[in-house]
């Protein structure tokens, strides 16, 4: 009997957005500790594009090993279908969203079936629906190791100490740049729940949302320098990093931290002399930070914008929107229920 079939969006070469092709390929099998997940949602991320570009951007040694056509993605939402023998904790119809074996680009999100680790899955909560789930899981996850808990002991491949996050109370301040992307967002909204006061960076037409997130003060970064304009922050959250990480250490405390959320080139004699600490992590899958996470989602306390959604087949358009910048929020591949009947005849 033919194997059954499903849609799914591979690379068979590096390139732009238009060397995603919408593929027919065999619906996998969950190997132990897994299940199988009707995909409803697919959340975009930087690695998806890292991925379709090759990995131009990440220094050579840093690189993880794959093999093309490769189905890229990492997050998801949707329903188990299938639940392997040796799994607890998961049932048929069950529905869940997770961040799928980060650091590696093995995840294959961007399809209509997926076998995922159960360990990287937790029950999505039931108060927002899939789209909103599928954007949660690799933003929020960052956001959370790098503010709130990092939850593992690998080490980052771009520094050799151990992140710490900073434990943030009323009396800290914040400034997060990039605040009204993916990370930036939800990281606002988790140092809001912890109490302290929050400096947004973002450009103009960002800042009614993020003020209604809960920013005490917002910073146009296409009219003002922040580094001119802030001083004495405890912390600095740089969602964009970069080599312009560097110029945020002079807004810092003595003692302040400023923490890339994508590595920046700093001078390590100047952030001594400063006396300010540098340091980031490498965000990892991890079903249990989810559901806590989770649980702040379905309390209302952090939500997730969504700055737009594309089907699945139109994930072209949707890494294109992702190119033009000034995301607010997360872009989200939607998975039609048709597809998935589709998928399922083509054995007969």
């Amino acid at each position: 009997m033919p194997t059954e079939t499903m849609r799914a969006i591979r690379l068979h070469e590096h390139g732009g957005p238009e060397v995603l092709r919408y593929d027919e390929v065999p619906i996998p099998e969950p190997g132990p500790g897994e299940v199988l997940v009707r995909v409803h949602a697919i959340g975009i991320n930087p690695p998806d594009w890292y991925l379709r570009d090759g990995m131009s951007n990440l220094p050579p040694e840093t690189r993880p090993k794959f093999e093309l056509p490769v189905i890229p993605g990492t997050d998801l939402s949707g329903v188990v279908e299938a639940v392997a023998a040796d799994v607890d904790g998961f049932s048929v119809g069950d529905e869940i969203f997770g961040l799928l074996r980060f650091p590696s680009f093995d995840g294959q999100t961007y399809a209509e079936y997926v076998a995922a680790p159960a360990s990287d899955l937790a029950l999505k909560p039931a108060g927002i629906d899939h789209v909103h789930a599928a954007g949660a899981p690799m933003s929020g996850l960052t956001a959370w190791q790098f503010l709130i808990e990092v939850g593992h002991d690998h080490p980052s491949p771009f520094q050799l100490a151990k992140h710490r996050p900073v434990p943030l109370d009323a009396n800290m301040t914040v400034l997060i740049n990039g605040a009204a992307g993916g990370v930036g967002h939800i990281a606002l909204q988790l140092a809001k729940w912890k109490g302290a006061r929050v400096i947004a960076v973002a450009s103009g037409g960002h800042e009614s949302f993020l003020r209604e997130l809960g920013a005490d003060e917002f910073i146009d970064y296409t009219t003002s320098r922040p580094e001119e304009l802030v001083h004495g922050v405890d912390l600095v959250l740089d969602a964009v990093g970069g080599p312009d990480s560097r110029r945020f250490l002079r807004t810092l405390e003595r003692g302040g931290a400023l923490f890339p959320v994508f590595f920046g080139e700093f001078d390590e004699e100047e952030a001594a002399e400063l006396g300010v600490t540098v340091s980031g992590a490498q965000v990892r899958s991890s079903g249990a930070q989810l559901a806590e996470l989770g649980r702040l989602l379905d309390a209302g306390t952090v939500r997730v914008e969504i700055d737009s959604t594309f089907s699945l087949a139109d994930a072209r358009a949707a890494h294109e929107r992702a190119a033009q910048g000034h995301l607010r929020g997360k872009i989200v591949l939607t998975v039609a229920e048709r597809e998935h009947h589709a998928g399922a005849q083509v054995s007969g």
